[in-house]
């Protein structure tokens, strides 16, 4: 029954007009023309009077075909007419529309939300190449890039650590000009022992840019050094030098070992190479530095030798022109940061000074053995 009075008096809805609870309204193609398309449905509306605040997928289309047809263009994708019409096979429901972005959104956000556990096991996969292509790629690196060339996987790292990769790279940048030790020239190179150790050294005689930054290292009254405290006194040995002066000068020299990183970290697990390449690796002098401090008298130095080392200090000596070092020494290691008193420990004093040098155990100047 279309309209008419109910059995109450009132007059009937009309039930084309007003939809059944719970059911949508589906758009049809024909409510798309240009009287019903209001300024409301565009971005720039106020979304108290637009809810979605967009318009929706349908009616752009349809409105679109339109004005494809009254300009005479051809449609993109259906016929102007066919999508006016209103046939069955044209209609679309925007609410099915709607419903559908919407769980597309919600899938991407699921993807988003995944637990690190998902996104460690979705990006677990990768290909492991053989040892011999490791190999093959390391005859390309820079010395200064091997560091980060054995930091891409454990093969790469393994590959460091064999003897042939410090044979080639030795072989790769000697020259026969080369001025080197008796120790680093290459009939001293074939064997295992150190070999890690001497091809490090002998970069510092042969490349260039490793030889710039020994020359560019900062003198030490500028930059105390700092990073020997609480290290180890291993020797101490003193020599008269003989130059142009028509007095001799002295040279005092301590050797320390520094303190391990992995005790300033707290680590006690370190990265040990496979052991077949264990010779390899060896070095007598790692994490040693030799402090050189050249005087212009002979001064008496009392036993250090085992002590720890806690505090260095530079100042002006007394006759104003040279320089004046302060050596402090202790029985133990000072933790947290404490300043122990001098007569706490061992005072030494170099004064007058002429020179102070610190070299690390790869310097071209550090003192090392010949059976290393």
């Amino acid at each position: 029954m279309a309209g008419g009075p109910s059995p109450l008096g009132r007059p009937r809805p009309d039930t084309a007009a007003m939809p059944k609870r719970g059911k949508r309204l589906k758009f049809r193609a024909h409510d798309a023309c240009s009287g019903r398309v209001t300024v409301a449905d565009y971005a720039n509306s106020d979304p108290a009077v637009v809810r979605s605040g967009r318009v929706k997928k349908a009616v752009a289309n349809a409105v679109q075909q339109e004005v494809k047809s009254l300009c005479g263009l051809e449609a993109s994708q259906v016929p102007a007419v066919a999508a006016l019409s209103g046939e069955p096979g044209d209609i679309t429901d925007s609410s099915d529309e709607v419903d559908a972005q919407e769980s597309v959104h919600k899938r991407t956000i699921s993807r988003k939300k995944k637990s690190p556990r998902h996104r460690d096991l979705d990006g677990a996969g990768g290909e492991e190449y053989p040892m011999d292509i490791w190999l093959l790629l390391a005859a390309y690196i820079r010395p200064e890039d091997i560091v980060n060339f054995s930091l891409i996987c454990k093969n790469a790292w393994t590959v460091t650590c064999t003897a042939a990769f410090w044979t080639r790279l030795y072989r790769r940048h000697y020259t026969l000009d080369a001025v080197l030790p008796l120790r680093l020239r290459p009939e001293s190179m074939e064997r295992p022992r150190c070999l890690r150790a001497c091809v490090i050294r002998s970069l510092y005689h042969m490349y260039e840019p490793f030889a710039a930054r020994v020359s560019r290292n900062p003198a030490i009254p500028e930059s105390t050094p700092s990073a020997l405290r609480n290290s180890k006194c291993l020797l101490f040995w003193c020599r008269k030098i003989v130059g142009n002066r028509q007095e001799p000068m002295w040279e005092f020299n301590f050797k320390f070992k520094k303190q391990s990183p992995r005790l300033r970290s707290r680590c006690t697990r370190a990265l040990r190479p496979p052991s077949q390449y264990e010779d390899v690796h060896t070095n007598p002098d790692q994490d040693c530095c030799l402090l050189q401090v050249t005087t212009l008298n002979f001064i008496f130095i009392p036993i250090v030798m085992g002590m720890v080392f806690t505090l260095f200090t530079i100042s002006v000596s007394t006759d104003m022109r040279h320089r004046r070092v302060g050596l402090l020494f202790q029985d133990s290691p000072v933790r947290g940061g404490r300043r122990l008193r001098s007569e706490q420990g061992v005072q030494v004093t170099l004064d007058p000074v002429h020179s102070v040098r610190l070299f690390d155990w790869w310097h071209p100047q550090y003192p090392f053995s010949l059976r290393a």
